[in-house]
């Protein structure tokens, strides 16, 4: 995939989705090797429990919520990022209750240069500390972890790129996009 300015330039005019506002957040995609042994994991439909489905699978650096694409891919193109390597489990977890994740390590300082470069753009950054994870289901309240919660879980893989990317929410569930990608390292 191209960077983001370079994948911007000749367009004629601006492509929609670049000059509006959109719900975005700034990621780092698994690998497909990490997809298949999330995939391998006993995940069972359990009551008030709904699992992410795998091409949704991301780890987030921010969440910037509303915000204009064009904005963010200036901030980034801006960003010499650094080499980082995604490290997941070693078991899957709950996160504040109502996500089931799996923690994940080695992408801290890549959080914190895109948040750096994106501080002021879409919804303030969260002040608390960053924790890494990636979503594999999110809990209804009230509902019981599902049975997947504390199997081990242990892979990790180079971080060769990060992307920002465009959510539409529908009944259905989320529908991402990528909207642009910038290498790490």
């Amino acid at each position: 995939m191209e960077r983001a300015g370079e994948s911007m330039v000749g367009l004629s005019p601006p492509s929609a989705t670049m000059c509006s506002m959109a719900r975005l957040f700034v990621a780092v995609w698994p690998t497909p090797d990490v997809i298949e042994a999330l995939c391998a994991l006993r995940r069972k439909d359990e009551r008030g429990v709904r699992f992410v489905r795998p091409e949704n699978w991301h780890i987030t650096l921010r969440f910037l919520g509303e915000a204009h694409p064009a904005d963010v891919v200036e901030r980034l193109d801006a960003v010499d990022l650094d080499a980082g390597t995604a490290r997941l489990g070693p078991a899957i977890d709950l996160l504040g209750g109502r996500s089931v994740i799996v923690p994940t390590t080695g992408t801290q300082r890549m959080a914190e240069q895109v948040v750096g470069a994106t501080t002021d753009l879409g919804t303030a950054p969260q002040r608390r500390r960053y924790v890494g994870h990636l979503t594999l289901a999110r809990m209804r309240k009230g509902a019981r972890a599902p049975q997947v919660t504390g199997q081990p879980f242990d892979r990790s893989f180079d971080v060769s790129e990060i992307a920002l990317v465009q959510s539409r929410l529908k009944e259905s569930g989320a529908e991402y996009e990528t909207l642009a990608t910038w290498p790490a390292g």
